[in-house]
């Protein structure tokens, strides 16, 4: 992970919430699969979480709804303000931290019933090492029998097919703002850049941005390995068509 991350997601941080059509029922949506998802196999509510890849509070928010106990953390100082603005907005108390998830030391305790990765945040990490020290970090910040929960692209169907587009999607809001959202992957081996364009009305007229990143293309048995490798055991994987979530997302216990 380089300095460009944070600079993608720094000048992402105010217009996030437009590539979901609708991000507050998003919100809602994934607390609703995460949710249970967690307490079927840890308890109940309040959990401790910790949330490390937080961005503007996707996650963070609805789990802290819930009745869960949210710490978030994001190498992104801009995303941790607007995450902190949401969670004012909502009068949700979250604690907010800027840390980078390959060294969790400033999160301010561990023995997280539930460390949180989601919206294919690890494939950020380019190198081996890299993705090493994030589940070793992440995996100390858990108590024994925590759950480790991520969400990553389906690489092991990506790699077959190599799109080079996601094709655009067209939203409304209920102010009748219009918006376009589409990306252009470029792909060079295991790895592709990714180009963000997002292009909405406002006043009259048309704006648009562009935003682009590095991802790494993580097998699943490749990152079951470094799962084992960090102690965590007994991986699971659970596709879309079993969750309704957009991802598939991988467990692990400590």
């Amino acid at each position: 992970m380089t300095g460009h991350v944070e600079d993608f997601y720094s000048d992402l941080a105010e217009h996030y919430h437009l590539i979901f059509e609708d991000w507050e029922r998003s919100i809602e949506r994934q607390a609703d699969i995460l949710g249970p998802l967690v307490e079927e196999r840890i308890g109940p509510a309040p959990l401790r979480v910790l949330d490390c890849s937080c961005g503007i509070g996707t996650q963070a928010l609805g789990l802290a709804r819930r009745g869960h106990r949210l710490t978030a953390t994001d190498i992104s100082e801009a995303a941790i303000k607007r995450a902190e603005r949401e969670a004012r907005k909502r009068e949700l108390d979250i604690r907010f931290h800027v840390n980078d998830m390959r060294n969790l030391s400033l999160a301010p305790q561990t023995a997280f019933d539930v460390v949180l990765a989601a919206d294919n945040s690890l494939p950020h990490l380019l190198s081996d090492t890299d993705l090493h020290d994030a589940l070793q970090s992440m995996a100390a910040c858990l108590r024994p029998g925590g759950l480790f929960l991520a969400s990553i692209r389906d690489y092991d169907k990506l790699l077959r097919t190599r799109p080079d587009i996601q094709p655009p999607a067209f939203y409304t809001s209920e102010d009748g703002q219009r918006r376009i959202v589409h990306q252009l992957w470029d792909w060079k081996e295991n790895e592709y850049e990714l180009h963000l364009y997002l292009t909405w009305s406002k006043e009259g007229q048309w704006v648009s941005k562009h935003y682009a990143t590095r991802y790494r293309a993580i097998k699943r048995a490749e990152m079951e390995k470094h799962l084992d490798s960090a102690g965590l055991r007994r991986i699971q994987w659970l596709m879309p068509e079993e969750t309704s979530f957009y991802q598939p997302i991988v467990l692990a216990v400590k």
